[in-house]
């Protein structure tokens, strides 16, 4: 084997080892729930939509806050940590896991994230 072989199959291992290990974290940070479940929480929860603020205005679940994962973390001190939050995203969302880790992180314990994202919702819509 020629070292740029050996070079780049270490690479594809320790990016798949990366991934895998951000996947667990993200799991592990937050609990990944259905459109059912979601609903019957979202009375006592704060109700998050991570998307940007043209796709929160054209459409979002009823009663939800836009705080953009593009800036997130400059909004996460509007958020309660005695109450669960609810994240919603589209659904191939890449920023997801960014803004789980970031309130794991910042001490937020009840992490809820609408499993399929929001272009999979069945519920009440604004």
């Amino acid at each position: 084997m020629s070292l740029v072989t050996i070079i780049l199959l270490l690479t594809l291992v320790a990016f798949l080892g990366w991934t895998a290990w951000r996947y667990y974290q993200v799991r592990k940070a937050a609990k990944f729930i259905d459109n059912a479940a979601f609903a019957e929480l979202i009375h006592g929860g704060q109700l998050i939509d991570i998307r940007e603020q043209n796709a929160y205005r054209t459409k979002h679940i009823l009663g939800a806050r836009n705080l953009p994962a593009s800036q997130f973390n400059q909004s996460m001190s509007a958020l309660r940590k005695d109450k669960p939050i609810l994240l919603y995203d589209s659904s191939r969302s890449t920023s997801l896991p960014r803004v789980v880790l970031s309130l794991k992180k910042a001490g937020y314990t009840t992490i809820y994230v609408l499993k399929d994202g929001f272009d999979y919702w069945n519920g009440k819509v604004k």
